[in-house]
């Protein structure tokens, strides 16, 4: 399996599952991850967010492997109100 249909098979359930583990150095279980396996993970999160994930994170990696870093006005426009789940104000607070 070549790497590209590798990283189409990932399920966004799949996918948080291996951000943990990239995050935590563990699975969601408590399984401790070898030092080889948190690698291939970390890769394969990078490989994901490269080539699937549409994200609004401010940092990610780009198709040709290059980190992405988006401007406060790209990521202002990202997160519109059509995007928005509630808004408050101090007052509502």
């Amino acid at each position: 399996m070549n790497i590209d249909n590798l990283v189409k098979t990932i399920t966004p359930e799949l996918f948080e599952r291996l951000q943990y583990g990239a995050a935590t150095g563990k699975w969601p279980d408590g399984t401790v991850l070898s030092d080889e396996q948190k690698q291939q993970t970390v890769q394969l999160v990078m490989l994901y967010q490269a080539k699937v994930a549409q994200t609004n994170e401010q940092f990610t990696i780009g198709s040709n492997g290059e980190m992405v870093q988006k401007t406060k006005a790209q990521l202002q426009k990202e997160f519109t109100a059509d995007n928005e789940i509630a808004r408050f104000s101090e007052h509502d607070l």
